[in-house]
């Protein structure tokens, strides 16, 4: 079995550097794909409200807390989707997903976008506060928050963000974003770490991957893992799932590391986050 080492986010809460997301996994594949994670060894857990599986999540949860795991080892996020923000909504959409999971405290939960156009992020974040202080989940977060956001988030509220969980692979290294996160005590996790597969075709990062005897995706996961990102690839196979976690044996040297960073065009697979409200 493979484990992935942890993170220490700044509340003093310990995240896995590598997860499993959810994101397209169909609600009756769920609960058997992330058991099946879980015996590989993952231990962290990314679902959220518009992927309409927090149900499978936490019925594989409980199934591996019944089976002998406990349960301060598994590590569960979910998020708030827009259509749910503002403050009262916002503690309801909590509720109801906490009901779809059946488990009696979220790990982290995150502002899945920031909506700037709906204006409601900084009350949003304000229910995660109250929700962190009840201890109710163990740490709070945004999602897909440019810099712009940040700063107008950190004015107005008390609690500095955990994670910011935004799109990023080599296409789309986001230094600009990463080096506010560091200078914040803000953890990088990167959605979309493969660019939705998009990347596997690229010859550089072929290259690299001939030289150490890994696959492109192992490849890419290793290189954000030593660019001291947290990830949660997605996999829909066995094979594909354990393959993902296989990468903390082996090393990119800095020159291979230097090769992969060139590659940025600040190309996205997915949408900006000012143009999602």
């Amino acid at each position: 079995m493979q484990r992935s080492p942890k993170h220490t986010l700044n509340n003093g809460t310990a995240i896995d550097v590598l997860g499993y997301g959810v994101y397209k996994v169909p609600a009756d594949d769920c609960a058997a794909l992330v058991s099946t994670a879980i015996d590989a060894g993952y231990r962290t857990v990314d679902t959220a409200s518009l992927y309409a599986n927090e149900e499978g999540v936490g019925a594989a949860v409980r199934g591996a807390v019944a089976a002998g795991t406990p349960r301060e080892e598994l590590f569960v996020t979910s998020k708030v989707w827009n259509t749910e923000q503002g403050y009262d909504s916002t503690l309801a959409a909590f509720d109801a997903s906490m009901e779809k999971l059946g488990l009696d405290y979220l790990d982290l939960y995150l502002i899945h976008w920031p909506a700037p156009a709906r204006e409601l992020y900084i009350p949003t974040y304000k229910a995660l506060e109250s929700l962190y202080r009840d201890g109710r989940v163990r740490a709070i977060g945004v999602s897909n928050f440019e810099p712009e956001h940040l700063h107008r988030l950190l004015d107005a509220t008390d609690v500095v963000p955990a994670v910011n969980q935004v799109e990023l692979h080599p296409w789309l290294a986001q230094v600009e974003l990463r080096e506010l996160h560091a200078s914040l005590g803000i953890a990088t996790q990167a959605w979309s770490p493969l660019a939705r597969g998009a990347i596997f075709t690229d010859p550089v990062l072929a290259s690299v991957a001939a030289a150490v005897g890994r696959s492109v995706a192992q490849v890419v996961l290793r290189w954000h893992v030593q660019s001291g990102h947290l990830v949660i690839p997605k996999a829909s196979s066995a094979t594909r799932i354990a393959e993902n976690l296989d990468v903390f044996g082996f090393a990119l040297s800095d020159a291979q590391m230097a090769e992969i960073d060139s590659l940025d065009r600040g190309q996205r697979s997915g949408s900006h986050p000012n143009e999602v409200n």
